[in-house]
């Protein structure tokens, strides 16, 4: 959704992952270019070349290199995980201004205010539908991180086998 949601918003979109096999999914999702993190002579290239990066990471992991990758004044905004970040390295922040900050789940005038924006500009979310029966196998791939993107369980499905 945060690739719908940038490209709606107008922004030049780059996905970043440790995954080659993430680019075509990125790519008709709307995203512009796509890196990957673990090719060092590409993350050297892009260095200072981001306004923004939006993590979504939920586990504990090394901020320093999404953090060489701001420019001036440039934000990482860590969305994806919640405790503590260990290592970052301050000295990365400070040469260019850059900041690390975390956003939280707005309210609701916000959520309806995104459901709105959403509905304007036809930004809609990627689903499998899963009946009540597939529940056990769809938290099973989730699990395996065989998802794209997110499982939505159709409960009119049970009014339908009575």
């Amino acid at each position: 959704m945060a690739i719908k949601l940038a490209v709606a918003l107008g922004a030049d979109v780059t996905v970043l992952s440790r995954s080659a096999d993430k680019e075509g999914d990125a790519r008709a999702l709307g995203a512009h270019r796509f890196l990957l993190t673990g090719d060092a002579e590409a993350m050297k290239e892009a260095a200072c070349g981001f306004d923004m990066v939006l993590d979504t990471i939920p586990v504990d992991h090394d901020l320093n290199p999404l953090v060489q990758l701001l420019d001036n004044e440039g934000q990482l905004v860590i969305a994806g995980y919640v405790g503590a970040i260990s290592g970052l390295d301050t000295r990365v922040l400070m040469g260019r201004r850059r900041s690390v900050t975390a956003c939280t789940i707005g309210g609701l005038q916000r959520h309806q205010e995104l459901l709105d924006f959403c509905a304007a500009h036809n930004v809609l979310p990627e689903c499998e539908i899963v009946r009540p029966d597939q529940i056990n196998e769809a938290f099973e791939r989730m699990e395996r991180s065989d998802v794209r993107y997110r499982f939505v369980i159709d409960l009119a499905s049970l009014a339908l086998s009575d």
